[in-house]
This record gives structure tokens, C-alpha cells and sequence, in this order.
């Protein structure tokens, strides 16, 4: 079986800017190509794509995708560094969490600022943002 690149973007959910950007960044093999010069792709490039998407879903970076796709192209290899990886992500992701409850508290303190029914000159919100230092 073979598709193009619009059947592929279609199967996978995945936009055709997308597929050859991963292509270009060598996390999805090149295809082959048609007398006509078009891509040509197969089901091992469907699953590879599917996974990439899954960990781009999971908010992974692109050496994340890539450091993964290695050990998925060779299975033979510990999985510890896998462990490691998510581990790390985990832990990034704890970070974020904590600076977004940070940024919804300085949101919040800033909305509790207007009522709503002044004008904007008179605006609680943007007087804040004045008043605000930038860290």
C-alpha cells in the first residue's frame, strides 16, 4: 500500500506542513517518490506518525519524539533511559503547573480590581498593570 502526502496528513490527523516538517527534522523517513515526483508513503510511516503525534500530544519536545523513536527503532536497548526521559518531563510539567496557579492568582487579583462599571481610564485592571513591575 502506498498514499500521498494528503492521504497520510488525512489518516493521521496530521497537517501536510507538519509531515514534511518532520521529515526534515528526520523524525519520519523519506518517502519514496512516484515517476511523477510525488511522495509516496507506507503503513510504517502511518504508525511512526501516529506515535510522533501521540508524544507531541503529551506536550514532548521534539528531541523528546526523537530520543524515543530511537529506542522504539531499537528494541533490544534498557528501557531506563526511557524512565529517565519521562521522568525529567514529569517533572517539567509539575514546573508549569505551579507557574500557572501562580499566573491565575496574579490574574485574578488583577480582575478582583474592577467592578466592571467604571470607564477605562477609571479601570482598576489597567491601573495594575501600571503599577505592576515586570519580573
Amino acid at each position: 500500500m502506498t498514499i500521498k502526502i494528503g492521504e497520510l496528513a488525512t489518516r493521521t490527523e496530521c497537517g501536510v506542513g507538519t509531515i514534511r516538517f518532520y521529515e526534515k527534522e528526520g523524525l519520519l523517513p523519506e518517502p519514496l517518490r512516484s515517476d511523477g515526483n510525488f511522495r509516496l508513503y507506507g503503513e510504517p510511516h502511518i504508525e511512526r506518525l501516529r506515535f510522533i503525534r501521540h508524544c507531541r500530544s503529551l506536550d514532548m519536545t521534539l528531541d523528546e519524539v526523537r530520543t524515543l523513536l530511537h529506542f522504539r527503532d531499537t528494541p533490544d536497548e534498557g528501557c531506563s533511559d526511557i524512565n529517565t526521559l519521562l521522568d525529567t518531563h514529569i517533572r517539567q510539567v509539575d514546573m508549569r503547573m505551579a507557574e500557572l496557579v501562580q499566573l491565575k492568582s496574579h490574574l485574578t487579583a488583577l480582575r478582583e480590581m474592577c467592578p466592571g462599571t467604571s470607564n477605562a481610564g477609571e479601570c482598576g485592571i489597567l491601573q495594575g498593570l501600571n503599577d505592576c513591575s515586570c519580573h
